[in-house]
């Protein structure tokens, strides 16, 4: 199971614990059967009893909820598991039953440490990749950042190691999409991507091919690539896709990604461009292996001729390169 929604749990609890109130930190950690809350879901609970997140389909909050009121006042982790019988499980929304595993920790010296989740907290809000490692066996904690967990941080899923003792909860900044380029294509792309889950902004300095009447609720950048990378931010979650065939925008684009760690770079264009495209790169003074990573021409090879076709074919090409590396 994984988790490609982000939220903002843990900095929820820290407020309330530095805030006096008390807080509790639950986690889903493993389900069987149709739990309705992948692993990794979180909910948070104060010690005046308001909460924030999730951990299942309403059926058991109540209880995690009053173990957690409990937790704050005696400290403590707790691992509860719930089970849903076929006969109720239509009614809270499991299709065929289910159990879940979850994890109940005050925020206090002696279980969750303020330390680490103010550290957790900051490396969420920075953009970093983050796991939270915890020993269910000692009940020890650390953060660990890539290369660690890189199979769980590329497919966000939270879960045991095969020791059974060892949970990760992997925290991945949210999805991001660079669209460079107002033409065609970008119309339907903008929109696979948000649904996708992707923030996704669009760049163009020309303001009438980037106009808001083209690009209805879509984010607008009119600077020219290169300065709207950088002001932007390319990190591992980031994909960038340029569609203009104007070396003018594309390369500035190009070589902003190529100098980042972007987990995707892809280029509309023929073979003959490309390879244009790869000689003046080199020129430039950009290695064979740094051009490599530039998928070109742009998408799964699926035959696609419209432009909503060419955008199919490019987020599954991002999708591909996202979950499979």
């Amino acid at each position: 199971m994984q988790v490609t929604d982000f939220d903002d749990i843990p900095a929820i609890a820290q407020r309330w614990h530095a805030a006096g109130k008390g807080a509790v930190m639950a986690t889903v950690v493993e389900t069987w059967g149709s739990a309705p809350r992948p692993v990794g879901s979180q909910l948070a609970i104060s010690g005046a009893g308001e909460i924030a997140g999730s951990v299942s389909g309403g059926c058991v909050e109540g209880a995690v909820v009053a173990e957690a009121l409990e937790a704050v006042e005696e400290g403590g982790t707790r691992l509860l598991e719930f089970g849903v019988s076929d006969d109720e499980a239509f009614s809270v929304g499991l299709a065929c039953g289910g159990r879940i595993r979850i994890m109940v920790e005050p925020v206090r010296d002696g279980a969750l440490p303020p330390d680490l989740l103010e550290e957790l907290v900051a490396a969420r809000a920075a953009r970093r990749q983050i796991a939270y490692v915890i020993d269910t066996a000692d009940w020890m904690r650390r953060l660990e950042r890539p290369p660690a967990h890189a199979d769980r941080f590329r497919l966000d899923r939270s879960g045991f190691e095969d020791d059974a003792r060892t949970f990760v909860a992997i925290h991945n900044p949210p999805l991001r999409m660079v669209v460079v380029g107002a033409v065609h294509i970008a119309q339907p792309l903008m929109q696979m991507a948000r649904l996708a889950g992707y923030d996704a902004v669009l760049v163009d300095p020309r303001e009438s091919f980037a106009s808001e009447s083209r690009f209805p609720r879509e984010r607008l950048i009119h600077d020219w690539p290169d300065e709207a990378l950088t002001a932007y931010g390319l990190d591992p979650r980031t994909a960038v896709v340029t569609l203009t065939h104007d070396p003018k925008l594309d390369d500035p684009a190009i070589e902003a990604a190529l100098g980042s760690e972007v987990f995707y770079l892809g280029c509309l264009g023929s073979t003959r461009t490309h390879a244009k495209r790869v000689a003046r790169l080199e020129e430039r003074g950009f290695s064979g292996a740094q051009i490599a990573r530039i998928c070109a021409p742009v998408g799964l090879d699926i035959g696609a001729r419209s432009p909503a076709e060419i955008a199919v074919a490019v987020l599954a090409e991002i999708t591909q390169r996202l979950r499979k590396g």
